[in-house]
């Protein structure tokens, strides 16, 4: 049996002309705020694909580009300013930042109903409580490409390799809303193949290439691959892709499976904080 495969692209265009067709049908223009800090070459990708998508499907979007020497309280100011922007309703500020720059601090201070990355304490918070406002974007990918394959969720296994706040820990709660029995494994999990080998859905984030080998799969597993690594020059996930589709029912390819959804959650996030603003 080979896998099918799970076409990003496929599903996040129609995610975007959904949102594209809910943004006609508004007076008021979604703004997105995109801040890139460095000159990390694959952030720089990533930013331009958002900007691009952004600007396609009708939205109104300012890019900053900072100097990597750029200090934390300009930073901070920066988003201090975009927070006061009525003309902005979601932001992001694109991760990683240099090493001189807290991470946490940054994030902590967009406003939550603008967080269209869907990082903040609060909106994580808002998760746990089965209260979602403004949920991370990449996890909100994972739930998505799971529903697409037609998978009943409840009552299923869901491992997830990988702990991070911005994938792991979210999807793990995402998929527990959803009703499935969700684990979480990491970097200190003993005998990780056993956890893996029984997931029914197979959630894979560690930045580690070719993490999962075939024998670690259960027979029939939806596998989403998170994962992005170069090796010799080519671009490959978490996954051993050629091997596991061997045996999962459904796959997600690197590239083409989570980054695609990623940029079309994180619009669909901008358009539902600007829905959020209104209240504010």
């Amino acid at each position: 049996m080979t896998a099918q495969i799970i076409d990003g692209k496929k599903v996040a265009s129609k995610i975007l002309e959904d949102v594209e067709k809910r943004v006609k049908t508004i007076k008021e223009t979604p703004g997105l705020a995109i801040v890139l800090v460095g000159d990390n070459p694959a952030s720089q990708i990533y930013v331009g694909f958002k900007e691009k998508r952004s600007k396609a499907i009708g939205f109104y979007c300012e890019r900053y580009n900072l100097d990597k020497n750029t200090s934390q309280d300009d930073v901070l100011k920066l988003v201090n300013e975009l927070n006061q922007n009525n003309k902005i309703h979601g932001m992001i500020v694109q991760l990683p930042l240099p090493e001189h720059i807290d991470e946490n601090l940054i994030i902590d201070s967009i406003l939550p109903h603008k967080d269209a990355d869907g990082f903040t304490p609060v909106n994580l918070g808002n998760l746990v409580n089965d209260n979602n406002m403004l949920l991370p974007a990449t996890a909100r990918a994972c739930l998505g490409l799971i529903k697409s394959t037609g998978m009943e969720i409840k009552g299923k296994n869901a491992v997830i390799v990988g702990r991070s706040n911005i994938v792991g820990k979210p999807t793990a709660l995402m998929l527990l809303q959803e009703n499935a029995t969700s684990t979480i494994c990491h970097s200190k999990t003993k005998k990780l193949k056993e956890h893996t080998k029984n997931a029914d859905i197979l959630v894979v984030a560690t930045g580690k290439a070719n993490l999962i080998t075939k024998d670690m799969v259960k027979k029939g597993a939806v596998v989403i691959d998170v994962g992005i690594n170069k090796v010799n020059g080519k671009v490959v996930g978490d996954v051993d892709y050629e091997n596991v589709k061997e045996v999962a029912g459904f796959i997600t390819p690197v590239p083409g499976g989570v980054g695609p959804m990623t940029i079309a959650m994180l619009l669909d996030n901008t358009l539902k904080a600007m829905e959020l603003f209104k209240r504010v």
